[in-house]
């Protein structure tokens, strides 16, 4: 019989592959009707397929998959088997979904200030679905913030899946294990060298610029996704008046904490500090009385990015 944490197991992991196929359909639709008409390219693999379909008309679908799998299989000879079954699912699933859009919707803009004739000072240009040109009046601002909202989503709910969607992030992940520069520095010089791909190819400088500010957009809407709107602030207070803050804590806040003994630099005396972790309403309740509990408390306040345990974010059980 199948227990009840089984089902539990059971119900988390359909429900993990139902977010992967919502975000790889999400990322297909910002993609084909954001992103590519404007000729941007935010990045991965398929702001490179992006640039691909603009100057040779290859489909974005096929451009993508020919250098996902390659990179996926040759990440995994060089780093491992780091990437799971679900980010081989959506290596596969992402260019399905972009090529079922691309068969029916074509690559037309959403957003757009009206056709227009092709000689029109800073129109752009689409491919339709019989391969020819079309032109479109741009709304580049507009355009970027959609397609950074659209992109952060999907996304995110393919990292909240537990998978990744592959792609120019392996070539930061082999470079980073042969030169020991950061992940997140890394991963911004590939991203930033494909956006520029865009001002090679279109000579336009505005391309690389918006591509950009698309990625800057998206990594805020990765970040609220994946952590939620709860944001937490860690204090460390040094405090004479012990019991006083100890009791408003655990009384009028109701939350916990842990009691640290430390000894002072200049004297040397031991000292005892706080250490407490809050949402932000609360860290402005407890700073907001610290003067009346003790004007003399020493405070340290720092961003937390990630709580996880009893009382927050239950820890992961792999």
């Amino acid at each position: 019989m199948t227990s009840l944490t089984e089902k539990k197991d059971l119900k988390k992991e359909i429900g993990s592959y139902l977010l992967l196929i919502l975000g790889s359909a999400l990322f297909a639709v910002g993609d084909v009707m954001f992103v590519n008409p404007y000729h941007l390219a935010p990045g991965g693999v398929y702001g490179l397929a992006n640039v691909f379909n603009a100057l040779w008309g290859w489909k974005i679908s096929l451009a993508g998959v020919c250098m996902d799998i390659p990179l996926l299989i040759i990440g995994t000879i060089i780093l491992g088997p780091k990437f799971g079954v679900k980010t081989v699912v959506s290596v596969i699933l992402i260019p399905v979904f972009t090529y079922i859009l691309e068969i029916t919707w074509g690559y037309a803009p959403v957003i757009h200030g009206g056709a227009v004739a092709p000689e029109t000072q800073s129109a752009l240009y689409y491919l339709a679905k019989d391969g020819s040109h079309s032109w479109f009046m741009p709304d580049m601002f507009l355009n970027t913030v959609v397609a950074g909202l659209i992109y952060g989503v999907a996304i995110g709910v393919i990292f909240r899946a537990g998978a990744t969607s592959g792609g120019s992030d392996i070539i930061s992940m082999i470079i980073h294990k042969y030169t020991k520069i950061s992940l997140g520095t890394l991963v911004l010089i590939v991203d930033s060298c494909i956006s520029l791909t865009t001002l090679i190819a279109f000579e336009d400088i505005r391309l690389p610029i918006y591509s950009i500010i698309l990625i800057f957009i998206e990594s805020k809407i990765i970040d609220l996704v994946v952590d939620g709107m709860k944001s937490y602030k860690t204090m460390f207070i040094v405090t004479d008046q012990l019991e006083a803050v100890r009791d408003y804590i655990l009384n009028d806040l109701e939350r916990g904490g842990t009691l640290l003994t430390g000894t002072g630099l200049y004297q040397g005396n031991e000292r005892k500090m706080i250490y407490v972790t809050l949402d932000r309403a609360d860290m402005v309740k407890l700073k907001a009385n610290l003067h009346r509990l003790d004007p003399k408390a020493f405070v340290n306040i720092m961003e937390s990015s990630e709580i996880l345990g009893f009382g927050f974010k239950a820890l992961p059980k792999e």
